[in-house]
């Protein structure tokens, strides 16, 4: 069960993303979480930095029309989960994307948040 509620977030923070729920993302996110986006260069530390990420991301580029985190492989060891995964972006035309992932969780009275995600494009 543990492992399904973990996945749980994860994947729950990729529906918000699906749904342009900003607020939905960051409910799912420490507010120290740290995060190696696939793009931007720098490991963003804040939610300031997330937040300057988000806004220069370009609206004039390939049409994304979903994404999919699959293939997943997760880990729980008391309060610090770890999910490495596959994660799949499809655009309205073209191939689609293939980050590999993996997210760091710890649960906070009771519940579990992402305290850290690495994308790597491949």
């Amino acid at each position: 069960m543990t492992r399904q509620a973990v996945w749980a977030v994860v994947t729950g923070m990729y529906d918000a993303y699906a749904r342009g729920d900003r607020a939905g993302i960051d409910r799912l996110l420490h507010p120290e979480a740290t995060i190696f986006d696939s793009g931007a260069p720098d490991l963003i530390t804040s939610r300031a930095q997330l937040d300057k990420v988000r806004d220069a991301r370009p609206t004039d580029g390939p049409q994304e029309t979903g994404v999919t985190a699959y293939d997943e492989v997760v880990d729980v060891w008391g309060d610090a989960a770890l999910a490495r995964y596959l994660l799949r972006v499809d655009y309205v035309t073209g191939e689609p994307e293939i980050v590999r992932t993996t997210t760091v969780l710890r649960r906070f009275d009771g519940e579990w948040l992402i305290v850290h995600v690495h994308e790597n494009g491949l």
